[in-house]
């Protein structure tokens, strides 16, 4: 069924537990390609429980930019599960940056460095500003990164670090942050 029709029969409530919940759905297999559908689903689904400061965008109908920094592990899926969607009258596109200063441009910054000096300092340069940062590295909440993916019990899942996302000015849903691991940075993760 594609993401458009999906949408309009399922209110968003319904598609992000389904999307954390059901068990068949969310088992992490050995296959990145299966791993790395479900976790674009999650980024574009992110677009629907995030709410982003109208200076986020140059006007009404800016796209929203989902952006990869790294290397690319969707391959396509990443742009077929956004194709045609539009999230409060921005449609939704993606773009791949070589730096974070390019990066800075988005909305949502899935970023796939595996060196975690490199990482933090990608977190660093973006601090404040309101883009999402997404990662799987396990320090990548620690370092002040916005929602880590981890695999627990074969499931992916989210840990959130709430603090990071207010210091962008991003108002995250209470829906997604009752599904998700709540960073504590006073606890050892």
């Amino acid at each position: 069924m594609p993401m458009k029709l999906f949408t309009k029969l399922y209110p968003l409530s319904f598609q992000l537990w389904l999307i954390l919940l059901l068990p068949g759905y969310l088992y992490a297999q050995s296959n990145p390609d299966r791993e790395y559908k479900l976790k674009a689903v999650f980024l574009f689904n992110f677009t629907q429980f995030i709410e982003w400061p109208p200076a986020s965008f140059e006007n009404g109908d800016s796209p929203l930019v989902i952006g990869v920094l790294g290397a690319n592990p969707f391959g396509s899926y990443l742009e077929q599960t956004v194709s045609g969607e539009k999230v409060n009258g921005h449609p939704v596109a993606v773009q791949y940056y070589s730096n974070e200063k390019e990066a800075a441009q988005c909305h949502i910054l899935y970023i796939n460095i595996t060196e975690s000096k490199k990482r933090k300092e990608i977190i660093e340069a973006l601090k404040g500003q309101s883009v999402l940062t997404v990662a799987d590295a396990p320090d990548f909440t620690k370092s002040g990164g916005m929602i880590r993916f981890f695999t627990s019990t074969n499931k992916i899942k989210l840990q959130i670090n709430p603090e990071a996302s207010k210091e962008g000015k991003l108002m995250l849903s209470s829906k997604l942050l009752r599904l998700a691991e709540i960073y504590n940075p006073g606890k050892t993760n």
